[in-house]
């Protein structure tokens, strides 16, 4: 059956939109990248034979592009996209040196990508080792142009799924201005109690403009 003639909830691009990618079983995502299938087969059909080619999802990953081009239905371009993405998860996960926040500043440094140029409010989340090194940078929600949630509970999961020992959060002002409004305010105060409660370093929470960034009390 083509991916097209499958409900709309239950086309791998659709349940990755509305349940994110760890819904998805590997030939789902794989089927995603690949984009479409080929003649008499389905992009999810063409991504089980690409799988069975290479042996596993691990072999898979190390297969060069041309490798690829042995699986009928698999030209140039959809071979060097998926190179391309396995590439891409292997330089981020061997990059030797880590970013680390020693301060508020780097904390900025670091959301401030995530935020600006958005006419959309939106929260990001920052997890940190012990040692201050990264390890996820996220954005949690994206709201309206004047507010966007701060979920508690998600944050403090989002952190300790990570592995993180402490996190700071970040959101942006469209509007340019930089001063906290008392929803902020509160719900910093109920995050550094939060992350109190569960042994968790809470260092910071900003707000974000397109040209500078302030602390929110707490």
């Amino acid at each position: 059956m083509r991916v097209k003639d499958l409900p709309m909830r239950e086309r791998p691009r659709e349940r990755l939109m509305a349940s994110g990618a760890t819904a998805l079983a590997d030939r789902e995502l794989l089927a995603v990248l690949l984009g479409s299938g080929f003649r008499g087969a389905s992009a999810m059909d063409l991504a089980a034979q690409v799988i069975a080619h290479c042996g596993d999802l691990d072999g898979l990953a190390r297969s060069e592009p041309h490798r690829l081009l042995a699986v009928p239905g698999v030209g140039p371009a959809k071979a060097a996209r998926v190179a391309a993405a396995f590439h891409l998860v292997r330089r981020a996960q061997t990059d030797p040196e880590r970013t680390k926040i020693s301060s508020t500043s780097d904390l900025a440094t670091v959301v401030a990508p995530l935020l600006r140029g958005h006419s959309r409010e939106r929260l990001v989340v920052l997890a940190c080792d012990v040692r201050g090194a990264v390890l996820r940078r996220v954005v949690l929600t994206e709201g309206g142009s004047d507010h966007t949630t701060v979920p508690i509970r998600d944050i403090i999961t989002a952190v300790l799924t990570a592995g993180g020992a402490a996190f700071g959060i970040a959101h942006n002002h469209p509007s340019g201005s930089l001063d906290p409004s008392e929803a902020d305010l509160l719900a910093t105060a109920r995050l550094a109690e939060a992350a109190k409660t569960v042994g968790l370093q809470f260092l910071d929470h900003l707000i974000v403009t397109e040209t500078a960034w302030r602390r929110v009390p707490f």
